[in-house]
């Protein structure tokens, strides 16, 4: 797929040239933070409204900025800041700023976050990272360069059940997770493609792999395994959606097949377009023990595990099988790990405050966030190579692996 620009996005297109040309681990953090406060400017009133910079004990709004005077108004009342922008270049301008909070359209999130850096502010940023390698390059070169912290706000890392695996992979409870499996389904996103006069918005055809970070942010912090092989399998039904974005994806849904670095396998599928319950959940299988995320049809969250006496039971079939003890699990919200301010319900999954807090604390405590950039590529670069080989027929492809952090 050629790369996208700000130029050819249709509407987003208008309003990144619009605006281009108008714009030049979980400790609470008062038990661990050097005392400063970090000033945030957030950019993008719509998602962007609901984190909550307001809340954190060492965190202060200091600007808000949207060109929808809606939106706009929408981030002034929710941060109770006065210092309003139209323009992101001059909100980068607003004394004593320290980091921005980019959550505009996903086409322009590398270019921003480049912009911000090179003005000398941190940045934490939506979803995903780039939509090409060629952008998610040039944020590391730029995260290099400047020494600044960079963190993508994926919210899969820290829903409850993913702090919980992620917590169990590193107790060694499951043994070997040598098959891990993730679901994002969502459809009835169609009236999202267009605006409130009709014209397309950056959601419109946009290809399911450009946006696979809900899944591969589970999965990837789990096993601690990068995903470095894919074949990938997409499916379209030729609706006009399908036939005139300007991403040229033919696909509403993809299955990604893929390997990690550690040689073990994972599933990882991304819909657009599906009878099914809405779901972001993953299912993580071990040697030892297993983790299930609840299902949309109501299945619980549920933890397998090989019985400790090594009991040989018959089954129906009267074939010898290894006794498993199967058990709903009581998942808890990991909400005693926030400052008390934090401890308030927030979306997807309770996860935005824990972005919050782990934003802030990086800064205060000048150290990298742990969904830092090294992460964040590993969390998207899987999805564009994945639809790459989806259009050209589940061709087996590499993935480069641009390493962890240092």
């Amino acid at each position: 797929m050629d790369q996208l620009t700000r130029r050819n996005l249709f509407t987003v297109g208008a309003t990144a040239a619009a605006v281009a040309q108008r714009l030049p681990a979980q400790t609470p953090v008062g038990e661990r933070s050097s005392g400063r406060t970090a000033n945030i400017g957030v950019v993008g009133g719509g998602f962007g409204s609901s984190f909550h910079w307001h809340l954190h004990p060492k965190s202060k709004v200091a600007a808000v900025c949207d060109i929808n005077p809606v939106r706009l108004q929408r981030l002034s009342e929710v941060f109770k800041c006065g210092n309003t922008y139209n323009n992101f270049r001059e909100m980068l301008k607003h004394p004593g700023l320290d980091a921005v909070a980019v959550f505009t359209p996903a086409p322009l999130h590398a270019w921003m976050d480049i912009e911000a850096m090179k003005a000398g502010k941190h940045v934490i940023s939506a979803v995903p990272a780039g939509m090409s390698a060629e952008e998610l390059e040039e944020l590391l070169e730029t995260v290099k360069r400047t020494g600044l912290k960079y963190m993508m706000a994926e919210t899969s890392f820290y829903r409850p059940e993913v702090i919980t695996a992620r917590q169990w992979a590193k107790e060694g409870k499951f043994g070997t997770v040598f098959y891990t499996e993730s679901e994002y389904h969502h459809e009835g996103l169609i009236p999202l493609m267009f605006d409130d006069r009709g014209f397309p918005t950056w959601r419109h055809g946009l290809p399911p792999m450009h946006y696979p970070t809900h899944c591969t942010g589970m999965v990837v912090p789990v096993t601690g395994e990068r995903l470095v092989e894919v074949s990938a399998i997409g499916w379209g039904d030729q609706h006009e959606v399908l036939r005139t974005n300007l991403y040229k994806n033919p696909f509403w849904n993809t299955t990604g097949f893929f390997k990690t670095s550690g040689g073990h396998s994972s599933r990882i599928s991304v819909f657009w377009h599906v009878a099914a319950g809405g779901t972001e959940r993953g299912s993580f299988y071990g040697d030892r023990m297993s983790y299930i995320m609840e299902r949309p049809e109501r299945s619980p969250n549920t933890v397998i595990a090989i019985s400790k006496d090594g009991q040989i039971v018959i089954d129906a079939n009267g074939y010898p099988e290894g006794k498993v003890d199967i058990k709903a699990y009581d998942q808890p919200n990991h909400l005693e790990k926030l400052p008390e301010p934090l401890r308030v319900r927030s979306g997807h999954g309770g996860s935005h405050t824990f972005i919050t807090h782990e934003f802030v604390s990086a800064i205060v405590e000048d150290r990298l966030p742990e969904v830092n950039i090294w992460e964040a590529i590993a969390y998207t670069m899987p999805g564009i190579v994945a639809h790459q080989s989806a259009l050209r027929g589940g061709e087996t492809m590499k993935i480069k692996d641009y390493g962890k952090a240092p």
